[in-house]
């Protein structure tokens, strides 16, 4: 199950495999190992052929392409509402939610051919480094049962490193592809705030929320973005920029490019061997002609503050339309509206989005909302300065993706704030809206993948993609494969 989209649409167009034979290929292989890694929330078996037999009749036909993901399995984070199959978010408010249309996400992909299998894990409303704050699904760490595999689309990255799905969507609101790319040993990326719609992707926080693709290898990445990036009016959000052909630079090297090293991201705490990989792998694509620069991006320190006041105060407006009225979860005693509101968000929400929404509406509250908010607002814009002065004398950034491989399941969950940390290295990127990758970079002696962050300028996803390409050519990290 390690075949790349190039290598299996080649074997579509050919006649060598039909859509149908993939796809049921994938779906038995979710039945063997699902028990073990738990990364589906629903796997839609019978929608999943049904597709399959359109892209195979595409195939053969003069009139229909197949498009660039024709016949190919792709499983998407359950944050995406998908027409008539169960929307959940992980939480139980949403639980047995069925949405009547297709977010637009969903829509690219079905458009572009893609066979769904299923809907994946995650953290509850995308709140979490590790998968563990889901209501409904244990996701674990394919490369280690006993970690996580990172979070909060935890079910996405775990997923495609078990073999479930050739490839997969996640959203990253503060590194929520990236992290968990890192923690299970594939290929995240973030693409520029806007480059994607929002439209019907359940909202945790509206200005940083943004999907992506989980892959194998920095082609298929580039494939998947291409497929479903693009303006769309229906999102406020959305920029209109032309989508280019994200595989047409892949292949051009790094000669000459000039990579930014910060030195707030190699700290102290920071493991060894994660250090070691990232060091290791910035003097590969110096020994391939690109150039090091050290750089600055002195409020970095601020980055995770920041990060959790603006990210709580847009998660506390965005999620008071959870009140069992709508829609959704209703709990109702008998004891008035206040006592029905009260009840149906107390079952509703785990304790991480309570948290959360308490965070986020006292930051807003009146005698607060300058002190907090309105100030992490403004560091923000510190942030993403330190970005654009920084470009003036790079091309690229360098980080590792997380200050640690995977932890163990349970290690840091009575502890938010150590959890929290989890995500220091991908939080500023988020904030400055710029695009990022996470690709494999080597691994510990524990046999733990380490990750490796690429970051770029705002809608400069193809340097980005073509940074990591080279290196991933140069090495044999994206190669190997979890042993369930």
């Amino acid at each position: 199950m390690t075949e790349t989209i190039k290598e299996l649409l080649h074997k579509l167009s050919s006649g060598a495999l039909t859509s149908v034979e993939l796809t049921s290929n994938y779906l038995d292989r979710i039945k063997e190992v699902e028990e073990r890694v738990g990364a589906f929330i629903t796997v839609t078996g019978e929608e999943a052929i049904n597709s399959a037999l359109v892209a195979d009749a595409n195939v053969n036909s003069p009139d229909d392409e197949p498009g660039p993901l024709g016949g190919i399995p792709v499983g998407v984070k359950d944050i995406f509402c998908t027409d008539g199959v169960r929307t959940t978010c992980a939480s139980k408010i949403l639980e047995n939610f069925i949405p009547p249309y297709d977010s637009t996400v969903v829509t690219k992909l079905k458009e572009a051919g893609a066979v769904i299998v299923g809907k994946l894990n995650m953290d509850e409303f995308a709140m979490g480094s590790s998968s563990e704050n889901s209501a409904l699904a244990d996701t674990r760490n394919p490369w280690d049962l006993e970690r996580v595999p990172g979070g909060s689309s935890g079910g996405s990255a775990a997923a495609v490193a078990a073999g479930e799905c050739v490839v997969s969507i996640g959203t990253d609101t503060g590194g929520s592809i990236r992290q968990p790319a890192a923690c299970c040993g594939i290929v995240g990326l973030k693409p520029t705030y806007g480059r994607v719609s929002r439209f019907g992707m359940m909202a945790f926080a509206s200005s940083l929320d943004q999907a992506g693709p989980f892959a194998r290898t920095v082609e298929d990445a580039a494939i998947v973005l291409g497929a479903i990036a693009g303006h769309d009016e229906k999102d406020s959000t959305s920029l209109d920029e032309p989508v280019p052909d994200f595989t047409a630079t892949l292949n051009d090297g790094v000669e000459g490019l000039r990579i930014g090293i910060p030195k707030e991201f190699f700290i102290e705490g920071i493991d060894p061997e994660v250090e070691a990989a990232v060091r290791a792998a910035i003097d590969l694509l110096k020994s391939k002609g690109a150039v090091v620069v050290d750089i600055s991006l002195p409020h970095t320190h601020y980055s995770v503050s920041t990060y959790y006041i603006v990210a709580t105060a847009e998660a506390s407006s965005n999620l008071a339309r959870y009140d069992g009225v709508k829609y959704g979860l209703r709990v109702d005693n008998g004891g008035g509206l206040m006592d029905m509101y009260r009840d149906t968000r107390e079952a509703g929400f785990g304790a991480e989005v309570k948290r959360r929404i308490m965070l986020g509406t006292y930051v807003l509250s009146s005698g607060y909302y300058d002190a907090y908010y309105r100030k992490a607002s403004q560091v923000r814009t510190l942030i993403k300065r330190d970005f654009a002065e920084a470009y003036k004398v790079c091309d690229v950034i360098i980080t590792p993706t997380a200050p640690t491989p995977a932890f163990k399941i349970g290690e840091k969950t009575a502890e938010p704030l150590t959890m929290y940390l989890s995500d220091i290295f991908t939080l500023s990127s988020s904030l400055a809206g710029v695009p990022a990758i996470s690709i494999p970079c080597g691994f510990t002696k524990e046999n733990l993948p380490i990750g490796l962050q690429i970051i770029g300028h705002h809608l400069d996803e193809a340097t980005v993609l073509r940074t990591a390409h080279t290196y991933e050519q140069a090495t044999e990290w994206h190669t190997r494969v979890a042993e369930l």
